[in-house]
């Protein structure tokens, strides 16, 4: 039987700081992230199931995304635990959706942090191929399940 891969688009928005980074990145700032997931799996071949001829159906993998990443992270703040102190208490007083995270709030740590989320809530058969996340129009990180196995 044929693998299939199929990939969902998605798109938030989000703003960070990066901590004692030296270029202007270093100040809040926001993006209009694009991110795409690809999965695999072999299409049910059982005429008689509501998903025949399908990998997964596409409402099913955007919500495995949406919830616990899209949601979570469109229009919040998000910005690395060692930066946290006076400062971000008084921003997480003004603001609902301020996230600390225990990493840089990178394009690269941010895919890293996609894929932990959204690859053991996968089904039995499927398996997450790749994670793609643009931060600009023309800037992007992407993990590959090839490249990590």
């Amino acid at each position: 039987m044929n693998r299939i891969r199929i990939t969902k688009e998605f798109g938030f928005e989000m703003a960070h700081a990066l901590w004692n980074y030296d270029g202007a990145c270093r100040n809040i700032h926001g993006h209009s992230y694009k991110l795409f997931v690809t999965v695999a799996g072999i299409p049910s071949n059982d005429s008689s199931h509501p998903k025949f001829g399908m990998v997964m159906d596409f409402t099913d993998l955007k919500m495995l995304v949406k919830e616990p990443v899209v949601d979570f992270l469109d229009h919040s703040l998000v910005v690395y635990r060692a930066s946290e102190g006076a400062s971000i208490d008084a921003v997480r007083s003004l603001y609902e959706k301020v996230h600390v995270f225990d990493f840089q709030p990178t394009c690269e740590n941010l895919v890293l942090y996609i894929v932990e989320k959204i690859g053991k809530k996968l089904p039995p058969g499927m398996d997450l191929c790749s994670v793609k996340l643009y931060e600009t129009a023309t800037s992007f990180a992407e993990w590959h399940r090839s490249d990590n196995t």
